[in-house]
Parts: C-alpha cells; structure tokens; sequence
C-alpha cells in the first residue's frame, strides 16, 4: 500500500507537506499541492481509514434511517431525490452513508445499536414515525441527528414549507374562482397537519368555508386510497369544483376513477398535486402541483449534519426552511 512517506520521496517534499496538500492547506503553494496530488494520483494513493479515525475520531460514514410505510423504497418519486441528493452531498465531503435498520441478518437491534455498530458520526433521518420509542431512543443518544420535515426541540431539521405550499396552492384555486374546495390529505402527520394549516388559513382569509365532508384522510404516495377518497367525493350530493390531493402520485388513483365516472379534467373538475416529481409534468392534462426542491433539502440536511460532526462545541440548533414553488399546468379551469 501507498504511504505518505512514499509520496514524499518521490515529490522531494516532506511528509508534513504531503499531508497538508493532500488535505487542502492553504500554506504551501499552488505548484506543490498540484505536484503532490497529481503523484498521489499517479502511485494510487488511497488514505488510511482506520488511521483517519483514530487521528480524529470520525469514521466519515453518515447513517440514513428510512423506512417507507408505501412499500416503495428507493423507487419513492420524492424521497428518492432526497437520498439521492444525500448521497451526493456526503461522498463531495468525503462520507459513505448507510442505512439503519433493526435488522442485521438474524439479529435483531435497535436504530441506535446499528449505527454504532457501523460507527456513523451522524444519522439523516427521513420518512420514519417520529414518535416510535426506537427514533427517540436515536434522538435522545449521543449521535448528532437531522430530522426532514419534523422537529424536536434540540435537534436541527430540514424543513419545506407545507403550510406555504398549501396556502399558495388553494389560495391559485381561489384565484381561479373556485370556492368549493376540497381536500384529500395524507396520513395525519406533522406534515399534514401543516397542510392543513395552509389550506384552511386561505380559505378564512377569502371568507370561504367549505363543509366537512370536503376533507378526507387518505394516505401520502396511494393511487388506491387516492381512488377510494375521490368517490367518496363524486358521490356528494353538492360536488366540489376543485380536489386537492395529498401528491402527485396519489391523483393516478383519482384520475382513474375520474375517468371511470365519464368525468373530463379541467372542464368537469379541476385538479391539483403536490411535490412537482417529474411524473406530474408528462400526464395530460398537464398536473398543477406544488414542487419541493428534494435535491435542496437533501444537500442542506448532509451539510448541516456534516458540521454539526465536525464542530460539535460550535454547531448552532436550526431549522432551515426550503422554499418550493408553484407549477402550474393544464389541469384547473377558470371558473367565470
């Protein structure tokens, strides 16, 4: 194996040198950090893990706790860009990331368990019932955590602005001249509650009030339970002009029972999604959504974590809100 001390021979420098301009140091020149990492390059030169460690007690290896009610997985149109861009953000500083479970082969362990058992310096977290007694035993430990879109009092967390996105979202409905609104929302979470918070404070603010039976409970990334909320709705006697649903993938399950009642989209009923995932801007028409900047918040949750790791005494406690924004497309009509 490649040393320091080889590399050092070979350039004419010292080894002091060699590990200053393969880490970065601005005290020697432009030309010999060049030289020493071209060689470095050269003679394949890969650093010492287990040494690295030991000099600064960090493994630069981030845990991702992700667990996925839908089923699934990786192929999650919205959280699939957040890990992606995860990833992306921990190896540009120099981390590997991996998944926690409370599984390893046969044994069973906690959260916590398994990510000292793999040496994570921190752990993102995203998608996981943030109440369970597995994720506070992580919250409450020693590891430095960043929470996606939920927050505890002494934990940072990255955070899109669910109350914003609704609001702006029913508040285009409004604009459109629609006052029969309703609202298929997922699972009641931290999230949904702040979506909730959206669309009711545009409807007070416009002197709208719309009856209870325009809000249903459905579930987050569910063509089925989109479905079955979306005849709930078409069977009431007083139809709503509009339908929100919980995101973009849901409304597959609405435009399907749309289609199956003979109902045309906007000209019967106007509709709009959430998340801006890819999908939404290919079907016709058109899906008018709300889109949530997912690399964003999965670049700011690794750079957050990443100096909450390395400057643990100095790290300050934050929320980040990550804007998104409106999209709109061919799916509302104008109501005169």
């Amino acid at each position: 194996m490649v040393t320091i001390k080889d590399i050092s021979r070979k350039c004419g420098v010292s080894p002091a040198t060699v590990s200053k301009a393969l880490n970065g140091y601005g005290d020697i020149s432009a030309e010999t950090m060049e030289l020493v990492r071209q060689t470095a390059r050269e003679m394949h030169y890969l650093p010492n893990a287990a040494a690295r460690q030991l000099k600064t007690n960090i493994s630069h290896n981030i845990g991702v706790l992700f667990v996925d009610e839908t089923m699934s997985g990786l192929t999650h149109e919205f959280f699939s860009k957040i890990l992606n861009s995860v990833k992306e953000e921990a190896e540009r500083r120099g981390y590997d990331i991996t998944f926690l479970s409370q599984n390893l082969g046969k044994l069973k362990m906690s959260f916590l368990e398994h990510c000292r058992y793999r040496k994570c310096d921190g752990v993102v977290i995203a998608s996981v019932n943030f109440e369970s007694a597995p994720v506070l035993e992580l919250i409450r430990s020693e590891v430095p955590v960043i929470t996606i879109d939920y927050s505890y009092d002494n934990t940072s967390s990255v955070l899109s602005d669910n109350v914003e996105g609704t609001y702006e979202l029913t508040s285009y409905l409004i604009s459109k001249g629609h006052r029969k609104i309703a609202f298929i929302h997922g699972e009641i979470t931290s999230v949904t509650q702040k979506r909730l918070l959206g669309y009711h404070r545009a409807l007070e603010e416009n002197g709208i009030t719309v009856p209870d039976e325009y809000i249903i409970e459905g579930r987050f990334h569910d063509p089925d339970a989109g479905r079955r909320a979306t005849c709930r709705l078409l069977e009431l006697d007083d139809l709503p002009t509009a339908v929100m649903y919980p995101d973009d993938y849901s409304w597959l399950g609405g435009m399907a029972e749309m289609e199956k009642r003979g109902l045309q989209v906007p000209d019967d009923i106007s509709v709009v999604g959430y998340d801006g995932i890819p999908l939404s801007q290919v079907l016709r028409p058109r899906l008018t959504t709300w889109y949530q900047d997912a690399e964003s918040i999965g670049r700011y949750s690794v750079k957050k974590l990443v100096e909450n790791i390395e400057h643990r005494k100095t790290c300050e406690t934050e929320q980040i809100k990550v804007a998104g924004k409106l999209l709109p497309g061919n799916s509302v009509k104008e109501i005169l």
